[in-house]
């Protein structure tokens, strides 16, 4: 199937390890040029020479630290690289956020995810906007997360900050479809992978790790590229009719019902 990707500019805010390196390869196979960035240079080098090898578009990729403050950092910093992005790009016809506190080890900060997982969704949106609605395919997917969804080990602030974004996204899509923009949410349920959070979790909280794989319908955690899968999809035009879903990636571990 033809996504319908071939020569689309993509940012994303994050990308160079996990979901978004995953999402960013297959982008780059589909023909897409893509921009992200990453707090360490030898990440970037790593996930630049992956997505390289993936497809022959243009990879634009910097050092950024979104949590950073001070010279160099902060809100005025993180838009003029999104801003720098669509120009090394040419423009901006899909932004994924990817960006989250829980990343950093900021999942129980509320600062931190009201930061990233949040101020960074809207003030990307509002730095690429004109771009996006240029595009005539704008496409905006947000990452979330099933502990948005339903109770998951904890009250904490990545949880109900992820949920906010939900909401976000959804009432943006109402926002934006007059301009050509759709926008989409994927929720991913407990993905492993090497240095993630559930690698983490196996190696110091194996009690935890062991009850979570135990309720697993399908007896396994996901892996990056089949949540890879879903966002590039949504994000593609080849759903231009697809606006305001939410996209639930978890192998049926969240036992709500949803219509």
């Amino acid at each position: 199937m033809d996504l319908g990707l071939k020569g689309k500019k993509v940012i994303m805010n994050g990308g160079a390890h996990g979901l978004g390196l995953a999402a960013l390869k297959l982008f780059a196979a589909e023909g897409a040029d893509v921009a992200f960035f990453s707090r360490k240079d030898d990440k970037i080098q790593a996930a630049k020479a992956a997505i390289d090898a993936a497809g022959p578009g243009t990879v634009f990729a910097e050092v950024f630290d979104m949590g950073a403050t001070g010279p160099g950092g902060g809100t005025e910093a993180y838009q003029a690289w999104l801003e720098k992005a669509a120009q090394e790009l040419g423009g901006c016809d899909i932004f994924v956020h990817t960006a989250s506190a829980s990343g950093t080890g900021g999942a129980g900060d509320w600062q931190a995810c009201l930061d990233m997982d949040i101020k960074g969704a809207a003030y990307a949106v509002e730095t690429l906007t004109p771009y996006l609605e240029a595009s005539g395919t704008g496409s905006i997917v947000m990452l979330s997360s099933t502990a948005a969804l339903e109770t998951f080990i904890a009250p904490n602030p990545f949880n109900a900050l992820k949920a906010a974004l939900i909401t976000y996204a959804s009432q943006l899509s109402q926002a934006y479809a007059a301009k050509g923009i759709r926008v989409n949410t994927v929720s991913p349920g407990a993905i492993y992978y090497k240095g993630g959070n559930w690698e983490v979790i196996e190696e110091h909280m194996k009690p935890l790790f062991d009850g979570t794989l135990a309720k697993m319908p399908m007896g396994r955690f996901g892996n990056p590229e089949e949540v890879a899968n879903a966002i590039v999809f949504v994000a593609s035009p080849a759903v231009p009719y697809m606006t305001g879903a939410n996209i639930v990636v978890d192998g049926g571990f969240t036992q709500r019902v949803q219509f």
